[in-house]
């Protein structure tokens, strides 16, 4: 089993930053692609940025450009950099581990940006 807890999401004003953080612990080695999602108000969860073991990473066009995921493979966190924040961005981010075929997901940690 594989546990996942994101932290650092919070109010911003628009145009500000934030950084996510997903800790994972259990049983983490072998963890391959991680993921940051979303799921904004009355929308369908979204996939914001994927990153492999290699550090090879992707990202939807909506945040090209303005958020950054990296990981360190030592201990399987994940983080997700978010610039220039804005209202649009509001969402529930959540962290999601891929083991041995098997996807974990975290709680969840809301990010509100007003307009």
């Amino acid at each position: 089993q594989v546990q996942l807890v994101e932290s650092g999401g919070g109010l911003v004003q628009a145009g500000g930053s934030l950084r996510l953080s997903c800790a994972a612990s259990g049983i983490i080695f072998s963890i391959g692609v991680m993921d940051w999602y979303r799921q904004a108000p009355r929308k369908q969860r979204e996939v914001v940025a994927t990153i492999t073991t290699g550090g090879t990473s992707n990202y939807a066009d909506s945040v090209k450009g303005r958020f950054t995921i990296s990981r360190d493979n030592t201990k399987n966190p994940v983080y997700l950099q978010m610039e220039r924040l804005k209202p649009e961005d509001t969402a529930v981010y959540c962290c999601h581990a891929v083991r041995w075929g098997v996807g974990y997901w975290g709680q969840g940690t809301q990010v509100a940006v007003p307009s």
